[in-house]
């Protein structure tokens, strides 16, 4: 049985997981690395808004003016429609970068969460042999993403959750193929779609209360919604066979 065999047998066999257990663990685990996704989200911010400014300087930047001629629903869902493909460059851009850093953050939260010695590397995807996977991840992801949007709001919600778990399945199996990875994110992500949702919605909400603190407060609070993840795979997976992330790619520069 090779490796993507045995994840997809656990998740097969995955148990009845506890909404409050995983909250409690949420709790403890982010008063421990809030700072270290602090750190990863700014980076994200930062490097998304560059990627903004150089698309909007070559004018492939989404348009904001449909409310120029007044508002309807015709006109809204044009609009709507036609942002989510002129973005899909920008934000295949965006979906990979924050891929990478997402996963180095759940590989941090990993070794603070099993006692391990901590290497606060975000940049530890952004190589050849990472990166041009992660590439061809963002591609599907953006991909998924904008055949939901334009059927609108109930694909959108559903294949919200799949997606959450492309970070943390390829973050702890790098060596699993991209169809490997998008197939174990959408069979875990459907079984527990409910209790994952649920989460991340009720994190979501008190990560939003980082507004109080202004904008630069939600860049500590906002991490908070990729630990329930963490801890469903956690629970059905595991970390026991996934020791060979820290022997593949060992900082190959992706230059």
């Amino acid at each position: 049985m090779n490796s993507f065999e045995r994840l997809m047998d656990k998740i097969e066999r995955a148990k009845e997981l506890d909404f409050g257990t995983i909250f409690d663990r949420v709790i403890t685990l982010f008063k421990k690395v809030y700072l270290k996704g602090f750190l990863m989200l700014l980076i994200t911010v930062i490097l998304a808004f560059a990627i903004n400014m150089v698309f909007a300087l070559i004018g492939l930047a989404p348009k904001n003016d449909f409310l120029i001629n007044g508002f309807d629903i015709d006109s809204f869902y044009s609009f709507y429609a036609l942002n989510v493909v002129y973005s899909i460059p920008q934000t295949i851009l965006v979906t990979t970068i924050t891929m990478a850093l997402v996963s180095a953050f759940y590989r941090i939260c990993k070794q603070v969460d099993l006692g391990e010695t901590v290497v606060d590397d975000y940049f530890y995807f952004f190589n050849k042999s990472h990166f041009s996977k992660l590439l061809t991840l963002g591609m599907i992801s953006t991909g998924i993403t904008v055949l939901a949007q334009l059927l609108f709001i109930i694909p959108a919600i559903y294949v919200f959750v799949p997606l959450l778990y492309f970070s943390i399945i390829f973050a702890n199996n790098p060596n699993l193929s991209e169809m490997e990875i998008i197939k174990a994110s959408f069979i875990l992500g459907n079984k527990k779609w409910f209790l994952t949702f649920g989460l991340v919605f009720v994190f979501g909400l008190l990560g939003a209360l980082g507004i109080v603190l202004c904008v630069v407060g939600m860049l500590f609070t906002v991490p908070i919604i990729y630990l329930p993840v963490y801890f469903i795979y956690k629970e059905v997976i595991g970390f026991e066979e996934t020791s060979e992330i820290d022997q593949i790619g060992k900082h190959d520069s992706i230059i």
